[in-house]
Parts: structure tokens; sequence; C-alpha cells
């Protein structure tokens, strides 16, 4: 009904006036990216619409949150389009160089492309794509998500999860598994390797950790972490919105991917007052001053992730200032705060 509603009001639609918003059918990420964005957009008066009929949206403009989609089956746009680009190191990355070069070829028919990070930045601009075209927004967080972490939201957490009041627990919340099945087949440039042999060092010196798991596609990891005998829960998180407790039962989360966008886990654990051991990459090495608000490792460096995480473990001083820095951090980077990024992005691409 409502597309039939749609259909007639866009008769009288003036050209390039309403936005298209698609993120994906999952209750997951690209779901979510797309519903901030689209409470971003309602913030600065552009009429979002709530429709991805491609005949709606001709001489109008669409965000697509999976390039994917845009860029592997490329088809002459009738409308404007924008998207994300967050990751995909060429050098090691075929599908991303196939990507790059489909925005080499049609730069003149894109009209914007948002980037995370000053890596993909340069990237993306590598392409030949004009720079006022490209963006760079660092992918937000909802603060209503996430709560600093106290011992009482800890032992809540904890006796909800079922992970041992004593435990040292260490996150690990993101796919890094091929496939959406079991994930037997690790996807190495998330680093699941490097995270088991990350905690692996870290098991020799602390007899109580634990790994807290969730996404889909856990499955090298979980094989890995029976393997060497370390305890770990893994739940599936259908609900984002849910995640925020999972952080609350940590002392520290480690990202040990070899190429990232964000993660989002960077901004998630600062917001949830939790200790964050990173490798260099994506917005980790914008938003990371190793040392103040987090910490971070040369990519595929198990060892100096696991003494970064002993550290700040073993020094309660040096915990307290991180954790309050990092708080700091996450409240420079909600999403209301990047309004004014966003309205430069929308800004002669929608009519508002």
């Amino acid at each position: 009904m409502k597309n039939i509603t749609y259909s007639l009001q866009s008769l009288f639609w003036k050209p390039y006036s309403k936005l298209f918003i698609k993120g994906d059918r999952a209750n997951w990420s690209l779901y979510w990216d797309a519903v901030e964005l689209g409470a971003l957009c309602g913030m600065l008066g552009i009429d979002v619409v709530s429709s991805c009929k491609r005949r709606l949206m001709k001489n109008q403009c669409f965000f697509n949150m999976s390039r994917y989609e845009i860029l592997e089956h490329w088809q002459k746009p009738c409308c404007r389009i924008a998207f994300p680009y967050y990751h995909g190191n060429p050098e090691h990355d075929e599908s991303s160089r196939k990507m790059l070069k489909t925005i080499s070829q049609h730069h003149k028919e894109i009209d914007r492309i948002q980037v995370s990070c000053r890596f993909m930045e340069e990237v993306v601009l590598d392409t030949g794509i004009g720079r006022s075209k490209v963006f760079r927004i660092p992918i937000g967080i909802n603060p209503g998500y996430f709560r600093k972490t106290t011992s009482e939201l800890r032992t809540a957490a904890r006796k909800e999860l079922g992970i041992p009041e004593q435990a040292v627990v260490i996150g690990s919340f993101q796919k890094d598994g091929n496939g959406w099945k079991e994930g037997l087949e690790p996807k190495l440039v998330k680093g699941p390797d490097i995270f088991l042999k990350t905690v692996e060092i870290l098991k020799a010196s602390i007899p109580e950790l634990f790994v807290l798991l969730t996404g889909p596609a856990r499955g090298y990891v979980r094989k890995g972490l029976e393997s060497m005998q370390l305890p770990y829960v893994h739940k599936f998180l259908d609900d984002y919105t849910a995640i925020g407790t999972y952080y609350n039962a940590l002392d520290a989360y480690i990202i040990t991917s070899r190429d990232e966008g964000g993660p989002k886990a960077v901004l998630e654990s600062m917001a949830s007052g939790i200790p964050l051991i990173s490798t260099t990459v994506g917005q980790a090495t914008d938003l990371i001053a190793h040392g103040r608000n987090g910490f971070l490792a040369n990519i595929g460096d198990a060892e100096a992730l696991a003494e970064c995480t002993l550290g700040v473990m073993n020094d309660s001083r040096l915990r307290f200032s991180v954790i309050e820095n990092a708080l700091a951090t996450a409240a420079e980077n909600e999403y209301a705060s990047q309004l004014p990024l966003w309205k430069e992005f929308m800004s002669d691409f929608v009519l508002f």
C-alpha cells in the first residue's frame, strides 16, 4: 500500500529532493547503519523515503550501504548514487581491486563516497574520483546502546552469559570465517589466526583466561580455543542493539585484523569502558593514541598484542586513564556529533 502511495506522490516530487537508503535484510551491521543514517538525515531535514523500488528513484538520490551491490553489478544509474567504502586493501584483496577499477571507470557517474579512515580515503582517491566526492566520516556510535562498565554491570552480564565471576575475559565479536555457516575456513583478513596466537600467549600468564565470542561463522576460532583447552562462550547475537551487555562482561577487547574500515568494536569498546588493543587497521589507527586511550600493535604481531593486554591489566593506574580517555573519544564520535560532517556530505547531493 505504501509503495502505491509513493508511486502516486512521486509524480510530483522535485528532482533530487528525496533520499533512499538501503541497508541489508539482517538485523545486524548494515541494517543499523542505515537506521542511524536515516535518523541523522531526519535531523538535517532531509526527506527519506522508506522504499527501495528502483522505479521510484529516478532523478532522486540513493545511498546504498552495500558497495558490493553498486560496484560488482554496475548499472548506469537513474539517480544520484552514494555509498560507503570502508575497507579493502587492493594490495592483497582481488575483490577490492575490481571494485576500485569500477570506480575509476565510472567515477563521473558516482556522486558521493563515504570512507571511514585516512588509509581508505587515499585508496579511493587513487581511482581518479574527484576529492570533492569523497568524505571521511568515521563509523559512528549510538551511545544509547552502551554503558560504562561497572562491577555491578560486569557481574550481571557474566551471570547472564554463564561466565565465571573470577574469569579474565577477552572479547572478540566479529565474523571471521568465510561464508555464513559454521566458518571453519578462516577469513584471514580478519586475523582469526592472530587472535588464537594472542590468547595462547596470554593463557600462559593468565590461568583464569576466558574468551567471549559473538557473531556468525566463528568455527575456526572455536576449534582453535578447544584445541588449546581455553574456555569460551559463543553467543550468536541477532540483535545488534543488545551488544552493550556483552562488552560489560569483558576485561579487554582485542582486534587482530589485517584489514578493516572500522571496525565498529573500536568505539564500542571505548564507549563501554573496556580497554582496547588493536592492530594498526582502519579507523583504529586514526582514533587510538597508543597508551592514552587504547593500544596499537603492528599487523600480525601477536606478541605485542598480548604484551599490551597484560600491561593494561596489571597496571590499575594505566587502566583507569585509558578508560577515561577512551570514553571521551567515543563521545566525540557519537552519531549526533557527526551531524556537521553529514550535512557537508549531503549538501549538493540531496536538495534540503
